[in-house]
């Protein structure tokens, strides 16, 4: 090789060089940290702005009338006992979810990860299919099995010869029982993962002592898992605390009323929407979720002092639980019976009558298929399946394209991009029922007529999934060296360059998965599209709540079903074509 060649190489990779190439970066990045900091402080701040604005404001009648700063919305809520009384149910409706859905989905957990009870894998088959059901849908599935009509309060009837109920659903032990089934699955996932990676030595010591199986879980598992039950129960809480879907339909027809319920009443049950008092409203429950944050941000920080794997080479162990095996496989295969079986089996009789009625063999003559010739032969559920389609396609493609930007800088500690990574995950505090009003507040605004529109939800959704976006692209961004764009820069690439050919090939995994499931969620939330959508922008979630407010539950059940098979050939069809491409080897 000639010498200036050689010489010319040696100066490309020395330190100078190197340290030329890390300030251009870093130089060419800030431009990059302005477009995107643009970009989500349009998205994050104006609809925070006007719910606050609209929450201090009041407009005097008349055409010249002058706006003006009050607190009387606050104090008018302050001395309104319904609204006390909303929020105690909100309160009493999320901790008892909480911890009802902590106490099934662990039990199920643990004898799932820690013991040998069969019937393991049927376990983490319901997960599956659960957490591909629409809120909705599965609620009416409940409303239809344990109304006073249902099959269980009818059988209790006939048993008894009595004209009572068994089980009185439309209330708060309707509420918390559908709410903590709904949760159970993730909680299932997540402390299983807490369970599976469990240190078995400090156990073994236990058992040596002389405890029991259940002694042993009691004195030492539970309490080295104390942060992960902690912080999953108060992530479930917040999660709750927000809902729309169970408390409007289980609750409303009981009289039972939460903050979710009293702003969407404020909304749609007013004429005109009382906008003002909905924004004090949805400021309040702002500012509770808000706290809730925090105190959820200090539990998973302090969490690395009950740690348990260390850097030795251990592998968890099943408790034996001798006679106690099959019982244990029994409540296995109960959990998979109760969120899976009696539901789909509820759903598919409803679909199949042209009113609902209860299990009878007279029923059986008016068994058809008519109400899935309607859903699928009517024109307007073609109009509702586009409308969903699109708004979730395009919510997921601009969520995770700006999420992986934003974690692209952030992880390469471009200037500034702390505050991008601050905006980006500042959606965390709004409800979407508040997030709802804060939208609606500023497109109200605008000089656009994107209002009732299929893209002022789908800007909705952008917000309210932009977290859940930048976590995905985060983890994957950290496994992507640093160098490899260093060296693209050095041969000439612009960053936008290296970022397209280089970085969103490595981070396809994590951005795969995300838009994955940021579309599922698209398609089956309800407490958005219900403030947003207008006659023309309806999505499947809505139709089906509407279905279920109109007495329409053998169409809804049809719909449902159908709406459901769709959305998990589209889940595995996509899972297996990600793997034969080959996305899925990068993130092994």
């Amino acid at each position: 090789m000639p010498s200036d060649l050689v010489v010319r190489r040696d100066h490309a990779d020395g330190p100078l060089a190197r340290l030329t190439t890390t300030l251009r970066l870093r130089n060419e990045r800030t431009l990059f940290v302005v477009v995107v900091g643009i970009i989500l402080a349009v998205l994050v701040l104006p609809p925070l702005w006007f719910l606050i604005y609209g929450a201090v404001t009041v407009t005097d009648p008349g055409p010249n009338g002058a706006t003006r700063f009050t607190l009387e919305r606050f104090t008018s809520l302050a001395s309104q006992r319904g609204v006390m009384d909303s929020a105690w149910n909100s309160v009493s409706f999320s901790v008892l979810s909480a911890v009802f859905a902590i106490l099934i989905g662990g039990i199920v957990a643990w004898l799932a990860e820690r013991t040998n009870a069969p019937g393991r894998g049927i376990a983490y088959f319901t997960t599956i299919l659960s957490l591909g059901t629409p809120y909705v849908l599965y609620t009416s599935a409940w409303l239809l099995l344990l109304a006073r009509s249902g099959p269980i309060n009818t059988w209790w009837r006939d048993l008894t010869g009595g004209t009572g109920v068994l089980i009185n659903v439309y209330g708060l032990f309707g509420m918390v029982l559908i709410e903590s089934l709904l949760w159970s699955p993730l909680v299932f996932l997540l402390l299983g993962a807490t369970l599976r990676n469990f240190n078995p030595e400090l156990e073994e010591a236990a058992k040596m002592s002389g405890a029991g199986a259940f002694t042993t879980v009691r004195r030492i598992t539970m309490r080295l898992s104390l942060p992960s039950i902690l912080a999953l129960a108060m992530l479930v809480f917040i999660r709750t605390i927000e809902a729309f879907e169970v408390p409007a339909l289980v609750g409303l027809p009981g009289r039972i009323h939460v903050l979710t319920t009293d702003i969407y009443d404020l909304m749609h049950r007013t004429m005109p929407p009382d906008l003002g008092q909905a924004s004090a409203l949805s400021v309040i429950l702002l500012l509770l979720v808000a706290m809730l944050l925090y105190y959820y941000g200090k539990l998973t920080r302090n969490a690395e002092r009950f740690a348990t794997i260390t850097g030795k080479n251990f592998r968890p162990n099943r408790f034996d639980l001798g006679a106690w095996r099959y019982p244990a496989g029994f409540l296995l295969y109960f959990y998979f019976f109760l969120l899976i079986v009696l539901p789909l089996l509820i759903l598919v009789w409803a679909s199949l009558l042209p009113f609902y009625q209860t299990f009878r063999m007279r029923a059986l003559s008016l068994v058809s298929l008519e109400n899935y010739y309607r859903v699928l032969s009517g024109p307007r559920y073609i109009s509702l399946l586009s409308n969903t389609f699109i708004i979730a396609v395009a919510t997921a493609t601009a969520t995770m394209l700006i999420a992986s930007l934003t974690a692209w800088l952030s992880v390469r500690k471009a200037p500034g991009a702390r505050l991008l990574d601050q905006l980006a995950t500042t959606p965390l505090v709004f409800p979407g029922i508040v997030l709802g009003v804060g939208v609606m507040q500023f497109f109200l605004t605008l000089p656009v007529g994107l209002y009732g529109t299929i893209w002022i939800i789908t800007w909705a959704f952008v917000i309210n999934y932009m977290p859940y976006g930048v976590r995905y692209s985060y983890a994957g961004m950290l496994q992507v060296h640093r160098e490899l764009e260093e060296v693209a820069s050095v041969s000439g690439a612009a960053p936008v360059t290296g970022f397209r050919r280089i970085v969103m090939p490595l981070l396809a995994p994590s951005v795969i998965a995300g838009w994955l499931f940021i579309f599922l969620l698209s398609t089956r939330v309800l407490s958005l599209p219900v403030l947003l959508s207008g006659p023309s922008s309806q999505t499947m979630a809505v139709a089906m709540f509407d279905l279920w407010g109109n007495g329409q539950g053998p169409e809804l059940a049809a719909l449902g079903l159908l709406w459901s098979f769709l959305m998990t050939a589209i889940a595995l069809t996509f899972y297996f074509v990600a793997r034969r491409s080959g996305a899925g080897e990068y993130g092994r």
